[in-house]
């Protein structure tokens, strides 16, 4: 098929207005996301890799394969100080040897939630406590939320301390998280640690456990908010039982692990996150996220963004340009 030059001159005219509108476009939907992300809260501006102190560089080389982590991370490192101040609150001490566990947490889309993923070292699973679903129902507590937290050691460890790196990681993108909030949250972790320990042989309680906590969790803090009303301890603890009963576990769950629940709930009514206009929809998301998983995988998808599944996206679509370019290109031989 042959065409004059004022056809291909007018052809190609087209062909680049065209190239030009879809840039155009591409760039005014770019501005438009950025503006909208500015508008809704994000944890986090940037992906961070946190190691423990006590964590030797050949460790450290395995543990970033194990994140599947790249240059676009920031590296920080969990100390004996850092715990102290996130965890302990000055009531007790560690050492930077003992800083073992290490985290990764990565932006997630505004309503994602929290979702926690723990990873095996080497084949064996060193968090021998913590759950998931503790990890990410806690973090939320503490105000952290839209992440993707994924945590793995290179020897055995309970994982108290894995959050450390994720409050340390928010403290190095300029967020300050309220102390009274992240006491509380420490609080919940150790308070549902023996009901877990006492249901080890159900992967689908530790779920359902914080699932319940997060909705009493979400029905203070409405209380709070749009009734102006403070709960009573019983009040609260018959919430709780109502919670765990909806869940079905109310009948593994002890009266004294509910007491214990119970008082951390209270101490969370006082706390500054409970009065956050932001808190009952972001618990919501990581309610939904918890609720129904099981085991250590919460995120079943690759966590980052520029995974090998999202960079094969890219080069599919840089692909059918290619092609599309190449037949203009046949138009005119």
């Amino acid at each position: 098929m042959k065409f004059t030059s004022t056809f291909k001159a007018m052809f190609a005219a087209l062909i680049a207005l065209f190239l030009f509108s879809a840039a155009k476009t591409q760039t005014v939907a770019a501005d438009t996301s950025s503006s909208s992300s500015s508008s809704t809260t994000k944890t986090l501006n940037s992906a961070y890799v946190v190691y423990g102190a006590g964590t030797s560089q050949e460790a450290r080389e395995s543990i970033a394969k194990i994140f599947e982590t790249d240059s676009s991370f920031k590296t920080l490192t969990a100390t004996a100080a850092d715990y102290n101040k996130y965890i302990a609150n000055g009531s007790s001490s560690t050492t930077d040897a003992a800083m073992i566990s290490s985290v990764a947490i990565a932006p997630g889309d505004p309503g994602s939630g929290v979702k926690v993923n723990i990873k095996d070292y080497n084949g064996t699973n060193n968090i021998t406590q913590v759950t998931a679903q503790q990890y990410a129902m806690v973090a939320q507590m503490a105000g952290v939320t839209d992440v993707t937290i994924v945590v793995t050691a290179n020897r055995a460890v309970s994982g108290e301390s894995a959050l450390t790196g994720v409050y340390k990681a928010l403290a190095a993108d300029g967020i300050s998280l309220d102390t009274q909030n992240t006491a509380t949250a420490n609080e919940m972790l150790s308070a549902t640690q023996e009901a877990i320990d006492a249901n080890k042989d159900d992967s689908s309680y530790p779920g359902k456990l914080m699932a319940a906590v997060g909705n009493v969790s979400k029905q203070i803090a409405k209380e709070k908010q749009q009734n102006n009303n403070t709960l009573s301890q019983s009040e609260i603890e018959a919430l709780l039982v109502a919670a765990l009963k909806k869940q079905g576990i109310a009948s593994q769950t002890s009266s004294t692990q509910i007491t214990k629940i119970t008082n951390v709930l209270v101490n969370f009514q006082s706390s500054p996150i409970s009065s956050s206009s932001t808190y009952i929809t972001n618990v919501t998301n990581t309610i939904n996220n918890v609720k129904n998983s099981t085991g250590n995988l919460m995120n079943k998808a690759k966590n980052w963004a520029n995974s090998e599944q999202a960079k094969a996206a890219v080069n599919t679509a840089k692909s059918w340009f290619t092609r599309f370019v190449e037949w203009v290109k046949s138009l005119f031989n």
